[in-house]
């Protein structure tokens, strides 16, 4: 039940925009997916009798003005209530998978405009890769504009997704021995709702343009920001080709985001247009999910602003070496 739980999910997130993210046939922006404003709970039955409900907490999805489509279910963030049965659902079912993802392309030319106000129901097919497997997907979707910058979007009509249909029996059973339950249902309801928002365009310049010295410049103190730095080690390094969970940081200065060779980066990352220069690395550092709508960074932000030019000043030193 849970495989299909997910197709649901990433055919959601494509089928949205086949019909409202372009004006006049054309890409106009990108699309992010408004966690805070969506949901996907799915139920489960026990004893024969006792009905719960549990969800997926973190789910990410852009589609980019080109058409490239990418979403990510984090499978470890599935919530239940209960902390072992959590970890029971990630180690037997999802087989300790990190994230399910979706790579698709949308054809461009057969996107329309939709008004603010205007509802449409679409099918749309899509591929996905889960704990080694590509599936081909596909749903009937209802799709709601409800304002130039946002949109809902739901299934169709309520959803039941079988455990046999897609091989994980087993996992349904172990889970119900290790709980001494004398049955769990093998069929579960499933309830979506997604809000998509358009980005903003927050870069400085656009990769490529001319980046001076004086914009790389700031007022900081380097050997201070060395010990600032500490706090960005964990993920973090300075020295030359060195990635880590996060992307070498050397010569990052009046780099374009999103392009160290060899690091997988986040494609609100990658699509950003975003110059790492002292006013937008500034920024970047004050709220990064703020800044940048999407990005995998997990870090918080750095609170005082002497902290973030030191760092910052650190970060052109080693630029410059």
């Amino acid at each position: 039940m849970f495989q299909r739980l997910i197709q649901v999910l990433v055919v959601v997130c494509i089928s949205g925009f086949a019909k409202f993210a372009f004006a006049d046939g054309h890409a106009t922006t990108s699309w992010t997916l408004d966690g805070a404003s969506s949901k996907i709970a799915f139920g489960s039955i026990k004893k024969d009798t006792v009905g719960e409900v549990h969800s997926f907490q973190n789910v990410t999805g852009h589609v980019l003005p080109d058409g490239s489509t990418t979403v990510e279910i984090a499978l470890g963030s599935v919530e239940t209530n209960i902390d072992i049965r959590n970890e029971r659902m990630v180690a037997h079912l999802f087989k300790n998978a990190p994230t399910a993802t979706l790579s698709a392309q949308i054809d461009m030319d057969a996107l329309t405009s939709m008004s603010v106000g205007g509802t449409a129901v679409v099918d749309v097919e899509g591929v996905l890769s889960f704990v080694g497997a590509e599936l081909d997907i596909e749903l009937e979707m209802f799709v709601a504009r409800l304002s130039e910058t946002s949109v809902l979007i739901t299934s169709n009509g309520m959803l039941f997704v079988g455990a046999e249909d897609i091989g994980i029996d087993a996992g349904i059973t172990k889970l119900m021995e290790l709980a001494d339950l004398p049955g769990i249902t093998r069929t579960t309801p499933v309830t979506l709702r997604f809000v998509f928002k358009a980005d903003q365009q927050k870069a400085e310049a656009a990769p490529g343009a001319p980046v001076t010295q004086a914009s790389l410049e700031i007022a900081g103190d380097a050997v201070a920001g060395k010990k600032v730095f500490r706090k960005c080690k964990a993920c973090h390094s300075v020295k030359t080709g060195k990635n880590g969970a996060g992307p070498t940081l050397h010569a990052i200065m009046g780099r374009a985001a999103g392009t160290v060779e060899g690091f997988k980066y986040s494609e609100a990352m990658k699509s950003s247009g975003v110059v790492w220069t002292a006013k937008t690395m500034s920024a970047f550092l004050t709220k990064p999910k703020d800044y940048l709508t999407g990005t995998s960074m997990a870090f918080a932000g750095l609170k005082r602003e002497e902290d973030i030019t030191s760092v910052i000043a650190y970060l052109l030193e080693a630029t410059l070496d």
